[in-house]
């Protein structure tokens, strides 16, 4: 049995001895569990850019986003994301803290989002609320090439009918 274990062990125990073939084997072994882990996880991320006001300025964050099967669920993870406001302290979010996004429809390149009651008013940070929806429409029509429109709603109600850019 002794004689069995070491036939297999023997050529491996060989293969390591090199300092060379061991490095190589580390970077093989790293490459393969990056591989599952970027597989395993979907991460086939996109960058998306995120408007923020500051000072009266558009500042951009870029944040990853998990990709989605759906365009329309690409979406809601974009606007999502806009509506939990900017990581960096010193920027302004674009609606109140506190929306949420009540539905979000994507049919034949138009948008329809309908977001809570906390839109209506502009953030106690500062900004316009007018400046605010067109500073997240820029967005979602920048990062997304395929959306012709974008129509906003709050609470079912909707809002700048004519084209308010």
């Amino acid at each position: 049995m002794s004689a069995f274990i070491n036939s297999i062990f023997k050529p491996f125990a060989d293969f390591l001895g090199s300092p060379v073939k061991r490095c190589l084997l580390l970077i093989s072994v790293l490459l393969v569990v990056a591989l599952v882990d970027f597989f395993s996880l979907g991460l086939a991320r996109r960058t998306l850019v995120f408007y923020t006001i500051k000072d009266g300025v558009i500042a951009v964050e870029d944040r990853m986003v998990k990709h989605a099967q759906s365009r329309e669920d690409d979406i809601i993870r974009y606007v999502q994301e806009a509506l939990s406001g900017p990581v960096s302290p010193e920027l302004l979010p674009i609606v109140t803290r506190g929306t949420k996004l009540r539905s979000l429809l994507y049919r034949e390149g138009v948008v329809y989002i309908d977001l809570s009651s906390e839109s209506a008013m502009p953030p106690v940070e500062g900004g316009k609320t007018i400046d605010n929806f067109r500073t997240f429409h820029a967005g979602i029509m920048r990062n997304f090439s395929y959306v012709k429109d974008v129509r906003f709603f709050i609470e079912g109600t909707a809002i700048f009918t004519d084209n308010f850019l």
